[in-house]
């Protein structure tokens, strides 16, 4: 862009600002203010929907303003400056957006990397903890880290067990099962040293991944020798204790880590205790290939307090449900995974890339409901890909190909649950096998130099579920879910650091074997189950600047993106006698807008803003509806729920944190900060006929770390909630008792010790 184009820009620019600056700014503070506070109209949702529009897209143009890069213009423009690329957060190099290492600036969709220093002062109990600034994201804690609800753009919002729709990996090795249902069990945040999530429709280059994925990155890039001994405690009996290792060769790393977390827990009947060890190795005898060893094992126990009835949630909510107790609802889990990666580079400019990982895992699981089911799960899984850099026409090309092969034999026994213990009699034996083959492509050509870029992925899919009963009756089933999944994005730089994307795909996702399971004691499938497919649609802007002539301000970091997603068999839970079971909606209609940002307001002081605008409706949907009544009869009966809004997101999302990290002496640092998050209302249920109030939560942390030589000491402290506000935490869907509501964490505190020492 040349000198007089952006000065013609820029006067464009200022000239619409004039005309719009006042309705604009009047219009979008009601916009993000009031449906906090106040719950929208049903008939409101499309004049909120282009009202963002033009928030956003005002946004973008008050950004492009900002970031106009012109040496030549008067002193007072603002204009990108040479930095260190490492401590540009765009800059980042991950690889979970494309399979392959890719700069997050030309990445053509949302990606965001988290690093351990943005939340090491935090509590990290729960994903909540860490991932609550991810704009387009929202997370219900369940029961502390081990039944996380995660939700992006509404994909996972209506899982009532598991996190579903987002494709969970750690260390780039799946943690999602291969019909996409994931526990995050073995994910341990003293030894995580970075997150990365990709937002929005991935299935083009992962299984079941409409909503994203989001891949968890043990910290093995240490450069010296250490030993961490960490604690934390808090309020409701938490405690947490460990110790991280880390040993720096040459040629070799080994990174272990140890932790111990124990929880009374906030409500009746729900304490949970777990041991989990991660153990990574590196080796690196050549400066083009490296061979890791991954390990973990996790092992733990927590017990579930229940949904509530209104009724019971306003005389307590912190009560458990008295059938959880009578049943003695637990989870007892024992989780190891083994695997093995090789990548090396080749060719006469190291442009070739090859990378092989093979993993094993084992699995043994104790669930008590209505029954006492026993469940012993192996996994068998490869992943390979290639990829080619090179010049076609003159252009810049990169390829990409690979494929995911997992292969999950299951044994599941059923025993009377007998106030929590076993019975003696088997009451069904089942073995499941569950396969999963996906192959894939992608191909990022440079259409501009240095300026456009075309990506162009797919995918196919093979999911197949092949069940047998041992007990009599003796029956088999099976279902078989395909397809391929294309998906075309733009990225166009404006600057070197500031870019415009936009992406269009589709995206397949089978059922998975728990939403499978048929109401109908006759069949072991539901044959009517259909896999949801989506048609998504987003445009956006991301980006990196500073203001080089300025003590205020002077760092800016944003991304603004508008989607549109059009489903069709929206897969939906419902309950019967406590139990979930699934369906199909016809079609859902889902619109939003993600803002996210971080100021560097003055030096060491920072402004962190995310804000989700969710617009999710059911386009037509008619349903038998299920309920029970005071006898424990069921009642059904035809509904239509077309034009409903989709439970279990909320229309408003809003997160702002102010941090200072001040440093008191060249060897003591402080650190400060300060978060709130606004959650509108949730509807509970499909026929829209229950909605949770509206919450605000203010929490706060404070930390200081030391070193003294080689000697590290940490500490730190918060307080969450501090308003002790009582709100509903996580909302159980479609509950056919009307049990839709469980509590969120009260007034709670905690602190932190670590001592470290690196040799």
């Amino acid at each position: 862009m040349n000198n007089k184009e952006t000065l013609v820009i820029l006067n464009v620019v200022k000239n619409l600002k004039r005309l719009t600056y006042r309705y604009v700014h009047a219009l979008s503070l009601i916009h993000l203010i009031m449906p906090i506070n106040i719950a929208p109209k049903k008939t409101s949702g499309k004049n909120s929907f282009w009202l963002a529009c033009l928030l956003s897209m005002i946004l973008s143009i008050g950004n492009q303003n900002i970031c106009a890069q012109n040496t030549n213009l008067p002193d007072t423009t603002i204009s990108i400056i040479s930095e260190d690329p490492s401590s540009i957060m765009i800059d980042e190099v991950v690889v979970t957006g494309t399979r392959a290492p890719k700069r997050i600036i030309d990445i053509p969709y949302p990606v965001i990397r988290l690093d351990y220093v943005s939340f090491k002062y935090d509590r990290k109990v729960a994903v909540d903890d860490v991932l609550s600034s991810v704009p387009g994201m929202f997370l219900q804690s369940r029961y502390g880290n081990h039944d996380v609800r995660i939700s992006i753009r509404g994909f996972g919002s209506k899982s009532n067990s598991g996190i579903r729709g987002i494709r969970i990996l750690l260390d780039d090795i799946p943690e999602s099962e291969p019909d996409g249902q994931t526990r995050i069990e073995a994910i341990d945040f003293n030894s995580i040293g970075s997150i990365e999530i990709a937002k929005g429709n991935l299935s083009s280059m992962y299984t079941n991944a409409p909503g994203g994925v989001i891949n968890f990155i043990n910290e093995i890039d240490f450069k010296n020798t250490f030993a961490v001994q960490f604690n934390q405690f808090g309020s409701f009996g938490l405690r947490r204790n460990g110790i991280k290792a880390g040993i720096r060769t040459e040629n070799y790393g080994l990174l272990t880590t140890y932790s111990n977390h124990n929880y009374t827990g906030f409500r009746e009947h729900n304490t949970e205790s777990w041991n989990i060890i991660n153990t990574v190795v590196e080796t690196t005898h050549s400066k083009n290939s490296s061979l890791k060893i991954l390990f973990y094992y996790a092992d733990g126990i927590i017990k579930l307090p229940g949904s509530l009835t209104k009724e019971e949630f306003d005389a307590d909510p912190y009560q458990a449900d008295q059938r959880a107790i009578d049943r003695d609802l637990k989870r007892l889990s024992t989780k190891g995974r083994l695997g093995i990666r090789y990548n090396a580079k080749f060719g006469k400019k190291l442009n070739n890339e090859f990378e092989l990982t093979t993993y094993a895992t084992i699995k043994y699981f104790e669930r008590t409901s209505r029954v006492y089911r026993i469940i012993n799960r192996n996994g068998l899984g490869i992943r390979a890909r290639y990829m080619n850099a090179s010049k076609l026409f003159g252009h810049t090309n990169e390829f990409t190909i690979g494929t995911d092969i997992l292969f999950q034999p299951a044994r599941t026994e059923y025993y009377d649950n007998i106030g929590g213990q076993k019975g003696d009699q088997i009451l069904q034996l089942l073995n499941e096998k569950i396969y999963n083959n996906g192959f894939y492509f992608s191909n990022n050509f440079e259409l501009i130099k240095s300026k456009m870029y075309l990506l162009l992925t797919g995918r196919y899919d093979q999911i197949v579920f092949d069940l047998k009963e041992e007990t009599l009756p003796s029956r088999n089933d099976n279902r078989n879910f395909n397809a391929f999944v294309p998906k075309l994005a733009l990225n166009y730089k404006l600057t070197q650091w500031i870019s415009l994307y936009s992406s269009y795909g589709y995206s397949f996702d089978s059922p998975a074997k728990n939403e499978l399971e048929s109401f109908n004691p006759t069949l072991l499938y539901d044959p009517d189950l259909l896999p949801q497919k989506t048609k998504s649609f987003e445009i956006g802007i991301k980006g990196y600047a500073v203001n080089s002539n300025s003590q205020f301000f002077n760092r800016v970091m944003f991304e603004a993106t508008v989607f549109n997603l059009n489903i069709d068999n929206e897969v939906v839970p419902y309950e019967i006698y406590n139990e979930v079971y699934y369906r199909n909606a016809a079609k859902t209609i889902r619109r939003g807008i993600e803002l996210g940002s971080r100021v560097n307001i003055i030096k060491d002081l920072d402004f962190t803003f995310a804000y989700t605008f969710s617009n999710f409706i059911y386009g037509s949907y008619s349903a038998l509806a299920i309920e029970i009544d005071s006898t424990g009869s069921i009642i059904e009966k035809e509904e239509d729920y077309s034009g409903n809004i989709v439970p279990s997101v909320p229309k408003n999302n809003l997160f702002m944190a102010m941090s200072y990290n001040y440093t008191l002496t060249r060897n003591i640092n402080a650190f400060v900060k300060l978060s709130y998050s606004g959650i509108s209302g949730l509807w509970v249920n499909d026929a829209n006929t229950d909605k949770t109030n509206s919450y605000q939560l203010l929490n706060s942390v404070l930390g200081i770390d030391m070193t003294f030589g080689k000697l590290n000491i940490l500490f730190s402290g918060g307080i969450n909630n501090m308003l002790d506000e009582v709100y509903v935490g996580f909302t159980n869907t479609n509950s056919a008792e009307q049990r839709y509501y469980e509590a969120g964490e009260p007034i709670n505190y905690f602190t932190t010790i670590n001592v470290g020492y690196r040799f």
